[in-house]
């Protein structure tokens, strides 16, 4: 019989790969916002920033009501005086009214009032040393200017004007930041040698050098650090948290106004301010009345409300506290019971082992999970026990990252032992 021919394809084998070498994949970069400058701790406080007699320590004794010396001298405030003033959160007083528990720790904001600031502080004129490293202690700043005229009231330069002033400032800060980066620069050259010996010292060294002179250019070129977070990768945001450079820090632009001026809510320096803000990189700009703070706070407490209502104003104290708290990144959960309701603040981003450090290490340390419900859910449902049935209450483990508002109660080990 006729034998059958069968065509038969030959694939060719695809050329031999090594299993060692998948082709690059492209990582992108994650795109880093303002949130990723600063400390990441929770112990974070904010500075009253300005030039002396602006007002200042009229507004730090508004905020936390406490009494220290705001006479018209420039210089009286050399210490920085520090208090903690609550943050106001409709969430915590309904877990309050709801759990009426016997012990109530509302979530606070550290505030330091620091000594005013001269021209030429960068050089140590006035108080500059000294204020400028309790600038450096504090994540963020609170700008204060003083936009309207007083006879009674010097101020330092022998003139009002609020651009002038956050000018100088914001130069001061910067021409003391550059003058750390050139020491830093001086002093990584004279390391280079030695880096030069071990080849990961030698790459570490050559990427930190690229990375101050990249700052320094930016800095030369009269630009605040915050407003380059388009420049800085992740490698220079790392540089710049062990940095800590003063213009690094978020800004809030808090402007006294005479309570007439505040009450019309106009005043010939607010379009000026908010034209500098916006060429700067933008920001919170937040008008406020020193005085009508002043005679708020010395009226008794049962005549306040209506103080505001014959005044035809409204203090914005609670306004310039929870948008400061929000500015350097801090949110807050809840541990609530019938025992005791209380706001832990923590760093924005913090995941549920790092939140529940923040109550106590061990608490970190023997880290089992997080049983967590959203703060929302809680109001809805109206009990725990109600979030359990309709699966609103979760087990979260290690990687969970804690929301602001978040209802925790996290099981731990004290026996875990410590790691090597």
């Amino acid at each position: 019989p006729a034998s059958t021919l069968h065509t038969t394809h030959v694939t060719r084998p695809p050329p031999f790969r090594s299993p060692k070498m998948p082709p690059k994949k492209v990582v992108e970069e994650e795109k880093l916002g303002p949130w990723a400058l600063g400390r990441f701790s929770s112990n974070l406080k904010v500075g009253l920033v300005g030039m002396p007699n602006v007002g200042k320590s009229t507004l730090y004794n508004a905020l936390s009501n406490c009494s220290i010396p705001a006479e018209n001298f420039p210089f009286c405030t050399i210490d920085p005086n520090s208090t903690r003033v609550h943050v106001p959160d409709d969430r915590f007083d309904w877990l309050v009214e709801h759990h009426k528990p016997k012990s109530v720790v509302q979530p606070f904001l550290e505030i330091v009032d620091i000594a005013g600031l001269v021209k030429g502080a960068s050089t140590g004129a006035g108080l500059g040393n000294a204020f400028l490293s309790h600038i450096k202690a504090v994540d963020g700043i609170l700008h204060v200017m003083r936009a309207f005229d007083d006879a009674d009231v010097i101020h330092v330069e022998d003139r009002v004007d609020p651009v002038g002033d956050i000018d100088i400032i914001t130069s001061e800060l910067r021409i003391k930041d550059l003058e750390f980066m050139n020491s830093h620069r001086e002093k990584m050259n004279k390391e280079a040698q030695r880096a030069a010996q071990n080849p990961q010292m030698a790459k570490a060294h050559k990427a930190e050098m690229e990375t101050v002179l990249k700052i320094i250019a930016w800095l030369d070129s009269g630009k605040e650090i915050r407003n380059g977070m388009d420049q800085w990768g992740t490698g220079d945001i790392d540089h710049l948290n062990t940095y800590q450079l003063l213009t690094a820090k978020p800004v809030i632009y808090l402007v006294n106004l005479t309570s007439k001026d505040f009450k019309r809510k106009k005043n010939k320096w607010l379009v000026k301010i908010h034209e500098w803000v916006k060429e700067h990189g933008g920001g919170t700009i937040i008008p406020f009345s020193g005085s009508f703070e002043f005679e708020l706070q010395v009226t008794p407490d049962d005549q306040k409300k209506q103080f505001q209502v014959d005044q035809e104003m409204q203090t914005v104290l609670p306004k310039i506290v929870k948008t400061a708290f929000a500015m350097i990144h801090l949110i807050y959960f809840f541990t609530a019971g019938s025992d005791e309701v209380k706001a832990w603040c923590i760093r924005k981003g913090y995941k549920a082992p790092q939140a529940a450090g923040a109550i106590h290490t061990d608490f970190e340390r023997g880290f089992i999970c997080a049983e967590t419900m959203g703060f929302e859910d809680l109001k809805e449902l109206g009990s725990e026990a109600e979030c359990k049935a309709k699966g609103k209450y979760k087990q979260e483990g290690k990687t969970y990252v804690v929301h602001d508002g978040d209802v925790i109660f996290f099981k731990f080990n004290v026996t875990a032992q410590k790691k090597k």
